[in-house]
C-alpha cells in the first residue's frame, strides 16, 4: 500500500489537434506575401533590366540592375500598371544632373538614360560636344572602349562609322568605340562613346528645359533616341519629371545572352562577373 502512494505516475500527453490549412488562410496568406511584394516593389526597390546598347558604356546589354523608387518621390509611374492613378507626385524632388534614371517612354515601356538639364537649363549640342548654360561641358579623349563580342553584344555602329574590333581585356574579341569622360560643372563625370562627327543630333538646340521637365541623353551619344530627337522622331522629347520611376542604383546579374533557359549550368557560364556590383552613381 505505502508503494502505492509514493509510486510516480505517469500523465499522457493530450491529444495533439493537427492545424489544417484552410482555403480562405491559403488566400490570406498569398495576399499578404502580394502586397508586401507590391510594397516592396512600389515603394523600395525594383528589378530593370537593359535591352539596348544606347547608355554604353556605362550599362551593357544583359545588364539586370536595381532601381530605388524612394530618391525623386512617387507618381503613379511609380506603381506597378500604375496603380493607384493619380496626378503629381507625392514627397517628391528633382534628379541631379548625372543621375542615371528609368522613367516611363512616350510609348509606356521604361526607358533608362541620364539626366544632362534640369528645369530652365540650356541644352545645346555643337560637333558632338555638350553645351550646358552657355558653357561647353569639360570634355577629354579617353582610351578606346573595347566591349566583348557576345550573343546579345554584337558590333553595332552607326554609319558612316566602321566597325572595328581588337581582343578584349576578357580575351574574346571586342568592338572598339571612341571614348570620351565628360565632367559635368557640378561635379559628376561619365565615359560617353562618339562614334561619328556626322551624326544628326552631334548639331542640336539651344533648347531651355521648361518646369516639370528633365532632358536626357544616352552615354552612346550617336545610338540614342533621347531629349535631342522629338516624340514624333522616335526620341524621348523633354521628360516629365512625374514619368520617372526611379534612379540606377547597381547591377545584380549581368549576362552576355549565351544561357539557355533548359540548360541551368549556361546560366552561369552566361554570367559577367566582372559587372556584379556594378555602381551607376557618377
Amino acid at each position: 500500500m505505502a508503494f502505492s502512494l509514493f509510486r510516480r505516475r505517469h500523465y499522457a500527453d493530450p491529444p495533439s489537434q493537427e492545424t489544417k490549412e484552410t482555403p480562405g488562410s491559403l488566400l490570406k496568406s498569398l495576399l499578404i506575401i502580394a502586397a508586401a511584394a507590391w510594397l516592396l516593389r512600389s515603394l523600395i526597390v525594383a528589378p530593370f533590366s537593359i535591352p539596348s546598347g544606347s547608355m554604353l558604356p556605362t550599362m551593357m546589354i544583359g545588364d539586370y540592375l536595381f532601381v530605388s523608387k524612394w530618391p525623386y518621390g512617387y507618381s503613379s509611374a511609380s506603381f506597378p500598371f500604375e496603380f493607384p492613378p493619380f496626378k503629381g507626385r507625392i514627397l517628391g524632388s528633382l534628379p541631379k544632373r548625372g543621375d542615371i534614371v528609368v522613367f516611363e517612354g512616350p510609348e509606356g515601356a521604361d526607358v533608362v538614360k541620364r539626366v544632362i538639364g534640369l528645369p530652365g537649363d540650356s541644352i545645346a549640342v555643337a560637333g558632338g560636344q555638350l553645351i550646358l548654360n552657355g558653357q561647353p561641358v569639360t570634355r577629354r579623349q579617353a582610351d578606346d572602349f573595347v566591349m566583348p563580342l557576345s550573343p546579345n553584344s554584337p558590333c553595332r555602329v552607326v554609319p558612316p562609322a566602321i566597325a572595328m574590333t581588337r581582343e578584349a581585356a576578357t580575351g574574346v574579341q571586342g568592338c572598339v568605340y571612341p571614348a570620351f569622360r565628360e565632367t559635368l560643372p557640378d561635379g559628376p563625370s561619365y565615359v560617353v562613346l562618339d562614334q561619328t562627327d556626322q551624326s544628326v543630333a552631334d548639331n542640336f538646340g539651344p533648347v531651355t528645359v521648361p518646369q516639370g521637365g528633365v532632358f536626357v541623353m544616352g552615354d552612346n551619344r550617336d545610338d540614342s533616341l533621347d531629349s535631342r530627337y522629338s516624340v514624333l522622331a522616335g526620341g524621348m522629347g523633354i521628360v516629365p519629371v512625374d514619368r520617372i520611376v526611379g534612379r540606377a542604383e547597381r547591377t545584380f546579374w549581368s549576362t552576355d545572352g549565351s544561357a539557355s533557359w533548359i540548360n541551368p549550368i549556361s546560366w552561369f557560364s552566361a554570367l559577367r562577373t566582372d559587372r556584379l556590383g556594378y555602381d551607376y552613381h557618377p
